[in-house]
């Protein structure tokens, strides 16, 4: 089965808001939404979609 995520845990990735560079902490499939969450060690209180961030 392949992944539905477009990042990895560990990868750094950017957020597109602001363009600071960020680790993936944890990533989470929300079947109800059909979108992948994640957390990132930076922020680890808040969660953000793979529209909000970018490959490095």
């Amino acid at each position: 089965m392949s992944n539905k995520n477009k990042f990895e845990a560990g990868e750094r990735v950017n957020i597109t808001s602001t363009g600071e560079e960020v680790t993936i902490k944890k990533w989470h499939y929300v079947v109800n939404m059909k979108k992948v969450s994640y957390v990132v060690n930076e922020h680890p209180s808040t969660f953000y979609f793979e529209d909000e961030l970018k490959k490095a």
